[in-house]
């Protein structure tokens, strides 16, 4: 039993006290959306049918430390996007799919016909773990790191600080590298840059939309660096779908760029940009003059609850992320052609298919063209959305994936 500020309850009470936590002092509270609820309401009334479980589902199943929903989901069920069905098998005990700690130990339940996940002992009828008192003191624990996450962190975690899609204006208005010390060829941590936004587009800067590097109050001072605005095009009609910067690294502003005027000795008035002055705290690869600057975005609410969507959904493969790489495997990433627009979403599952080769009917004196079906290959989830593309991680695979494969709804 986990006991947190004296908290002398089972564990799943534990748990709904933490959930009435004021926002701070608990771990991130991930939102469940009404579908979500839906499907867990029904499943809690009703049990999910006997065919439905994984083959070799074990009776009960105590969470460990390294688990994840995903890998639990997977265990139960055939199909793991069927997430929230397992959460609400377990409605009770388990109010939030975000809040499962190890030591909790779920039961699988098949007397009635239908399967139930209920939180107790194995070979019990799902009672509630038994109160254990201990003397009270004070702990201090870290909330956001109790609960077992949906897949496991380092597949995206690392991933979430680097790429970035944007529009081809919104690349070219972004502030440059312009000038190092000491006339330095590349920078990485520790050195100093120096940086102009809206002065480095001309006389014309404000109407172009550019923006001075400003350490003002309320302006952003975390910055990445990106490089080489890459076209990310649709693998069927070559429309331009949006740019995937380069990250090569972040940097931090110390002093905002600013102008000097003064008049020559003929009077006429001269003018001269002060850059920015910008520290480099953190480089994937070394910077140079002509490296670009996108403002640092907020850390999101990462939730990602694997489910199918909702409505139908299909699509292709866009690019593999990573220099030179033409394939991805398992735990790699991809950008696919759909996004919000499109009704995609976090937490989606999609089936891969893979393309059906194109060959001659050697047995018909013809040689007519004919193409193999697309078959299965994998499962993808999408955890980034942009307007227009997604990036999204190959979760299982049983051959490569390459540009061109198309994705649909897993069942």
């Amino acid at each position: 039993m986990h006991t947190i500020f004296g908290c002398f309850r089972p564990f799943s009470a534990c748990a709904a006290f933490l959930l009435a936590l004021p926002a701070g002092a608990q771990a991130q509270n991930f939102p469940i959306t009404p579908a979500q609820q839906a499907s867990a309401a029904q499943t809690a009334r009703s049990g999910v049918a006997l065919a439905d479980l994984a083959p070799n589902a074990p009776d009960s199943h105590v969470v460990r430390p390294g688990d994840t929903l995903w890998a639990i989901s997977g265990l139960f069920l055939k199909s793991p996007w069927r997430w929230p069905e397992l959460w609400g098998m377990n409605l009770q005990d388990i109010r939030n799919p975000h809040r499962i700690y190890p030591g909790q130990q779920l039961h699988l339940d098949k007397s009635t016909g239908r399967a139930i996940l209920r939180m107790g002992q194995a070979g019990g009828s799902g009672a509630a773990t038994p109160t254990v008192r201990v003397s009270p003191r004070t702990r201090i624990e870290t909330l956001g790191d109790a609960s077992i996450p949906t897949l496991a962190p380092q597949a995206i975690e690392p991933f979430l600080a680097e790429p970035l899609i944007v529009d081809e204006p919104t690349f070219a208005r972004a502030p440059r590298i312009v000038a190092t010390q000491e006339g330095r060829v590349l920078l990485s941590r520790g050195d100093r840059a120096y940086a102009l936004g809206a002065y480095a587009l001309g006389a014309y800067a404000a109407d172009a939309g550019g923006k001075p590097l400003t350490d003002a109050k309320g302006e952003p001072l975390d910055y990445r660096v990106f490089r080489n605005a890459t076209a990310l095009r649709d693998p069927t009609t070559q429309e331009v779908l949006g740019y995937e910067a380069q990250y090569v690294g972040k940097a931090e502003l110390r002093r905002g760029e600013s102008r000097i005027q003064s008049r020559d000795q003929d009077g006429k008035l001269q003018v001269e940009n002060v850059p920015a002055t910008l520290d480099i705290v953190a480089s994937k690869e070394e910077m140079r003059v002509g490296d670009r600057l996108l403002p640092e975005p907020p850390r999101e609410l990462r939730s990602y609850v694997p489910r199918a969507p909702s409505s139908p959904q299909s699509g292709q493969i866009v690019s593999v992320y990573g220099n030179a790489i033409a394939n991805a495997a398992e735990n790699q990433i991809v950008v696919v052609n759909r996004g919000t627009r499109d009704g995609l979403e976090r937490g989606h599952v999609m089936a891969i298919l893979k393309d059906g080769e194109r060959l001659k009917d050697k047995t018909d004196t013809a040689r007519p063209d004919i193409k193999l079906p697309n078959e299965r290959n994998g499962l993808l989830m999408v955890f980034r959305t942009f307007e227009r593309l997604s990036y999204a991680l190959v979760l299982q695979v049983t051959d490569s994936v390459k540009i061109g494969d198309r994705f649909v709804n897993p069942d």
